[in-house]
């Protein structure tokens, strides 16, 4: 049995629509209703009204990605209980439109962090970067972090000094932009709204934050376990600690203990081998065969680091992820249960006619198209040499 293919779409003000989805061969849709205030509840009417619309192009919505966590639940502080049980209210309400899967982060303050949207690949087409010094340059600089600089090695901090110096206000405000970029179609943080909301985590270590996951999941996987959804955490991104912040999706140990802390079915993982492809300790297809059938849903991306820890998007089936090995293994584990597993291609390089479009960064058609037509390849090989349908 093979993987079910699905693209992430970020609702009608997407610039690929629907009508182009349909084109690429993917079967289902994975969105959110990105116009819901987070921690707020999802209503059924507008669940049904986006899930309408993906419908009438023959299409599915497969997996919703993302229902926010609220902040108050991740430090678990104000009316965390409140926006918990609005929490459990929107699962329920998604269930009973017969979306199964539900996607989620547990990073604190910045979703996805990167540095440069744009990095020119020598092919011409542009990627997506996340850069250790230019991070220092935003953190030190201009977001002014109490102590900041205490959290670097002394070279990144020296670079970042310099770098500072000599890039203009223009480079500036646009670095802050990026490192603030959030996800598409949602609304963007002020550098002060960064420093309020760092200042929640100031006292708050990763033991905290992990207890604090743990007790959230606790309280919804019940929920979920009963409304017949399955949960998918997904890692962090970057997944080390950044700005101050613990993280805690980020390792083996990690998904181990989220896993056994709720030993439940419906507690399972969004395995994205970008993110977790970005920390050289991680041994992704040893740690899918971990995971096994606790692996939800699939994000499919790649990445390649240099000496200092910066990485760049490389193309599906280039970079330092042995792509090749991962989807084997989740192929395998995909043989051993009922219902295919949704992937999607993560990512892409911007690249022929999209460079003169405006496109959500990382989410322009041609280059998943490219990574989507690449993994289908692969797969249908390794299915093919193994005798599986």
């Amino acid at each position: 049995m093979k993987l079910r293919q699905t693209w992430r779409w970020f609702g009608p003000a997407d610039p690929v629509t629907l009508q182009d989805i349909r084109q690429t061969g993917a079967e289902g849709i994975v969105t959110a209703l990105h116009h819901v205030p987070h921690g707020a509840i999802w209503p059924v009417e507008e669940i049904r009204k986006r899930q309408q619309e993906i419908e009438a192009y023959g299409l599915t919505w497969d997996v919703v990605e993302s229902v926010t966590v609220h902040e108050s639940i991740k430090t678990r502080t104000g009316d965390y209980q409140h926006y918990i049980d609005l929490y459990k209210e929107s699962l329920r309400n998604i269930a009973s439109c017969g979306i199964k899967i539900v996607t989620y982060n547990f990073m604190p303050v910045n979703d996805w962090t990167r540095t440069d949207l744009n990095l020119v690949m020598p092919d011409g087409s542009k990627a997506l970067y996340f850069n250790w010094f230019d991070l220092a340059v935003f953190d030190i600089h201009l977001l002014e972090r109490p102590n900041a600089q205490k959290d670097y090695p002394e070279y990144v901090a020296q670079e970042a000094e310099k770098r500072f110096k000599e890039y203009t206000p223009e480079k500036l405000d646009q670095l802050a932009y990026i490192v603030m970029f959030g996800i598409p179609g949602e609304q963007k943080q002020t550098l002060a709204e960064m420093r309020d909301n760092l200042a929640r985590y100031k006292d708050m270590d990763r033991s905290v934050l992990r207890e604090n996951l743990k007790y959230f999941l606790q309280e919804i996987t019940p929920v979920a376990e009963e409304a017949g959804i399955k949960l998918a955490i997904h890692p962090d991104d970057p997944p080390f600690h950044i700005l101050g912040l613990p993280r805690v999706v980020s390792t083996a140990d990690d998904l181990n203990y989220i896993l056994e802390s709720v030993p439940s079915p419906a507690n399972g993982i969004c395995f994205c081998t970008g993110s977790l492809g970005a920390n050289p300790n991680n041994n992704l297809p040893e740690m899918a065969k971990q995971i096994g059938n606790r692996i939800h849903f699939v994000h499919l991306r790649n990445v390649a680091k240099d000496e200092h820890g910066n990485f760049y998007e490389a193309d599906h089936l280039d970079g330092d992820v042995d792509m090749y090995a991962v989807v084997k293994e989740i192929l395998t584990i995909q043989q051993q249960v009922a219902e295919r597993i949704p992937f999607r291609p993560d990512h892409g390089h911007q690249m022929l006619d999209d460079l003169a479009k405006v496109t959500n960064p990382g989410y322009s058609a041609i280059g998943r198209l490219r990574g989507l037509a690449e993994l289908r390849g692969l797969e249908l090989g390794i299915c093919r040499s193994e005798g599986w349908d």
